[in-house]
């Protein structure tokens, strides 16, 4: 017996079935399941390029003689709609809190704690020395969760991200580095015709960033892209984009071949894919030392820069200056110290800026721009870094070390999985999606893998339409990790919790029909259909009378939600009516009207 589209009726599910676990994280996409079920990173990407929101874009003006321009001016035409459109977001209680004890239970069977740790920021993960000298929980606000307290970190669909614009103060869509690099992944593919063969997504603890190869590399960064230039040229934003990867491991990398993970044997990327990613990474990430980068080697240092001074040489006579002084002048000038425009610079210092003589303990760097001009030194081999050394000797206390972070600077040696201690799996058929197909091609060629391609397969709840996938993951995930409109909704009676959600705004942020919303999303964005305001509100009974029978009966057009026994004492079709719960089990029925064209079925809510 089959469904009204001619899949199997729903399977029923073993409490701790493995299987239950990653598609009902597949909906969730929480820091955490995204972090244990690391396939979920490439399903996001796939229900996104499903969505026909980024199709849309492809009608915009904006995008008009995309054909006749190269793969980067797409990609930078790209960017600067996702600017316009989108802001990083990281509020930590968008989505609720949960708790360390729970989150480990709930895991247990797939790491250990010591293993989450050491690699997520959730479990105590600070990173390196860089993190700890600028107390990295401070920074993402962690340090105001005591305890097992921890916030939910959920990854948003692009629906969930344009939705934002709904919430107070957001005038925008908006979304944390996961979504954003989702986001960015599947509008590559879509928009920019960039084939997913050359997108890869990588996450640290602490971030999330996608390597686009294509001429010699792009970066996403959030919503900003960053070359290979941009990589070294010392400004605030390249110093922000340069953080993970110089501070922290990369745990995971998903690629339209699979994923490759920190902490698991298994890998299922295509290892000849991997080690060109791994290849073409680390070439991007160095470069020859030149005396423009030993410019802007200096400027990205702040912490170094009481090591360096500039020599001006001005009517026959040696001036020098502190880097400081020289630094300041440059940041209301449109000059700069380390290119063709040194000398209008410094024809902007005032002479009382200038000191007549060297000053002591610091490094000329004139004398060091000379020694790397003359082509003796390439500071990434140990003769070069030795000679570099001696060439400064006792100039600064801080020589040594400066000269350290400067090879560090033109070399920065990715952490990443190791392929020799992983088994790859490679018994799947590839997903074969091709920049030339259709948003219909691309589904039709996704529903055939859905059963022997598990990035396919997991797309499907990613993508949360509840025509195509049994019904029970997504309301487990429902039920399970939606505490923000439980919190929300404590002190009010039952009824006024009904008659609140029936007030919300009668659309849903998900067009097509079939595709629902989770619970806290319909009461973040004020806005749902009747199933979803149905499951809205079964969350919040469910958490007030704990093993109350409850069920949710869904047709193409309504949604009833029956509490008790299911007789209702009173009950209006299309809105959401009904009697106090009494603890000892009382009857309550709320209806709701739907236009979401769902195929019958009951969802069972009950404890």
């Amino acid at each position: 017996m089959t469904d009204r589209i001619g899949r199997e009726p729903s399977p029923v599910w073993a409490a701790d079935d493995p299987k239950m676990e990653r598609r009902s994280s597949a909906v969730t996409l929480s820091d955490m399941e995204v972090f244990i079920f690391p396939e979920l990173m490439y399903s996001l990407v796939l229900a996104n390029i499903m969505s026909p929101r980024i199709w849309e874009w492809r009608n915009d003006p904006w995008f008009d003689g995309f054909e006749s321009m190269t793969p980067y001016r797409r990609i930078t035409r790209l960017k600067q709609f996702i600017m316009d459109h989108y802001a990083f977001n990281l509020d930590l209680e968008t989505w609720g809190l949960t708790d360390k004890q729970r989150e480990i239970e709930r895991f247990k069977s797939y790491v250990s704690l010591e293993a989450l740790a050491q690699s997520n920021a959730l479990f105590g993960y600070e990173g390196d020395k860089y993190y700890f000298d600028i107390d990295i929980r401070t920074h993402f606000g962690l340090d105001k969760y005591e305890g097992d307290v921890i916030p939910y970190w959920k990854t948003e669909t692009i629906e969930a991200m344009d939705a934002f614009r709904h919430k107070p103060a957001y005038n925008a869509g908006a979304g944390e580095c996961v979504s954003l690099g989702a986001l960015y992944a599947a509008a590559l593919f879509v928009v920019a015709h960039i084939p997913l063969n050359d997108i890869y997504l990588m996450a640290t603890p602490l971030h999330s960033q996608n390597f686009i190869d294509t001429g010699q590399g792009v970066l996403t960064n959030n919503r900003r892209l960053v070359t290979k230039n941009m990589w070294f040229n010392g400004s605030a934003l390249s110093a922000q984009a340069r953080r993970a990867l110089e501070n922290e491991r990369v745990t995971v990398v998903a690629h339209e071949t699979g994923y490759i993970h920190i902490l698991f044997d298994r890998a299922t990327i295509d290892p000849r894919a991997y080690d060109r990613f791994a290849g073409r990474l680390r070439r991007f990430l160095q470069t020859p030392l030149t005396s423009e980068l030993l410019g802007n080697f200096v400027r990205h240092s702040p912490d170094l820069h009481k090591c360096f001074q500039a020599r001006w040489h001005k009517f026959g006579v040696d001036r020098y200056i502190t880097m400081e002084k020289l630094l300041a002048y440059e940041q209301s000038s449109p000059f700069r110290f380390n290119d063709g425009t040194r000398e209008r610079l410094m024809m902007e210092v005032a002479d009382e800026d200038f000191e007549m003589r060297p000053l002591p303990d610091r490094i000329v760097l004139d004398d060091l721009e000379t020694l790397v001009k003359q082509g003796q030194v390439d500071i990434r081999t140990p003769e070069g870094f030795v000679l570099m050394v001696e060439s400064v000797g006792s100039s600064c206390v801080s020589a040594q070390d400066a000269m350290e972070k400067l090879r560090d600077f033109c070399w920065t040696e990715p952490r990443l999985p190791d392929p020799a201690t992983k088994t790859f799996h490679r018994d799947q058929p590839p997903l074969g999606l091709d920049v030339s197909m259709e948003r219909v091609d691309v589904i039709a060629r996704l529903e055939s893998l859905r059963d022997s391609n598990e990035l396919a397969g997991l797309a499907f709840y990613a993508y949360r339409d509840l025509n195509r996938v049994e019904p029970e993951p997504f309301v487990k995930a429902a039920l399970e990790r939606c505490p923000v409109s439980i919190a929300a909704c404590e002190g009010m009676a039952d009824d006024a919790v009904a008659a609140t959600v029936q007030a919300l705004a009668d659309e849903s942020i998900y067009d097509d029909a079939g595709r629902l919303a989770q619970p806290d999303e319909v009461w973040n964005y004020r806005r749902g259909d009747g199933a979803e305001k149905a499951l809205l509100l079964a969350n919040v009974l469910r958490a007030r009378h704990p093993g109350a029978a409850m069920t949710i009966d869904v047709t193409p057009d309504s949604a009833t939600l029956r509490v008790g026994g299911g007789a209702a004492t009173s009950s209006t079709v299309g809105t959401a009516t009904g009697s106090a719960l009494r603890s000892d089990g009382p009857d309550a029925v709320y209806s709701f009207e739907s236009r979401k064209d769902l195929r019958p079925q009951i969802w069972d809510c009950g404890v």
